[in-house]
């Protein structure tokens, strides 16, 4: 698997599988599935309510802990740092770990800088391997960035063919953050899976769209979590690193950008709302 240094010299893979929208009860076996597949880096949340079902498949597989990168997020009601630590140790215990590779304050909102204090330290405890955001516009990363100690190396955040993010790519590259996709497939959202300039380009690798949009993002150097539930699928989408597209065709995938977001804007006063009444359920 292809990997991507992170700012403090952690190997990410730049492909992994993710779990949002997995039911709890289905999370198990699709992981367990993802790693038979050859996964090995698994994305979750505290919000998502599957951190469990992630960590008894990774336990069923006799895998070393050491051999799996393991993701989640930290949810934005359990203020201050000690709030935050208890979050840590609820997700740990739903994992049945003892460290994390990669955890991620979720959502630009709430005490957040006390969640980033709190994670610093759990980072220099080594209780994780690296600490970052998601879904931060540029102006909340840079604000974190410049107010604090630690640079993130991850912000995940919404990009597909239809929102690019370029800009905000460039930004977290100056910056030494790596950005991490999350809805490559835009949920097949304006036709993805049939657009005329994506099915053109897999005819001409003998691909699929879903296997050109994941190359496409690669390329880019973007780390990527699809997700699915079907085990064909999960084969197909780690089948992209035997084929290139062309400088032309990246150039045709860009044209499709609208430059804004098909799910959610988080600078949208009537999103920070709605995300402020979601609570995990513990």
């Amino acid at each position: 698997m292809q990997t991507v240094p992170l700012n403090n010299g952690v190997d990410m893979p730049i492909l992994g599988f993710g779990v949002y929208q997995i039911p709890p009860e289905h999370t198990e076996q699709a992981v367990a599935e993802a790693l038979e597949a050859g996964y090995r880096m698994f994305d979750t949340a505290a919000i998502y309510r599957n951190e469990e079902g992630v960590g008894r498949a990774i336990k069923r597989s006799g895998l070393s802990r050491a051999e799996v990168f393991i993701t989640t997020k930290l949810w934005i009601h359990d203020r201050g740092e000690e709030g935050t630590k208890r979050s840590y140790g609820r997700s740990m215990e739903r994992l049945g770990v003892d460290y994390l590779d990669l955890y991620l304050i979720h959502q630009p909102y709430g005490d957040i800088y006390s969640y980033w204090r709190a994670m610093e330290d759990l980072y220099r405890k080594h209780h994780v391997r690296s600490i970052g955001v998601s879904n931060f516009y540029p102006d909340r990363l840079i604000d974190l960035i410049d107010h604090n100690d630690l640079v993130p190396a991850v912000n995940q955040v919404e990009t597909h063919p239809f929102f690019q993010r370029s800009a905000d790519h460039e930004l977290m590259r100056e910056r030494g953050v790596q950005i991490q996709s999350w809805g490559p497939f835009a949920e097949g959202r304006n036709n993805l899976f049939s657009h005329p300039e994506l099915t053109a380009i897999a005819r001409e690798h003998s691909r699929t769209v879903a296997q050109v949009v994941l190359r496409w993002l690669i390329q880019r150097g973007v780390v990527v979590i699809p997700k699915s539930v079907r085990a064909e699928r999960m084969k197909e989408n780690l089948s992209v690193f035997d084929f290139v597209l062309t400088e032309d065709e990246m150039a045709r995938i860009s044209t499709m950008d609208t430059g804004r977001s098909l799910f959610l804007d988080h600078r949208d006063p009537v999103i920070v709302a709605e995300v402020r009444d979601v609570r995990v359920e513990d």
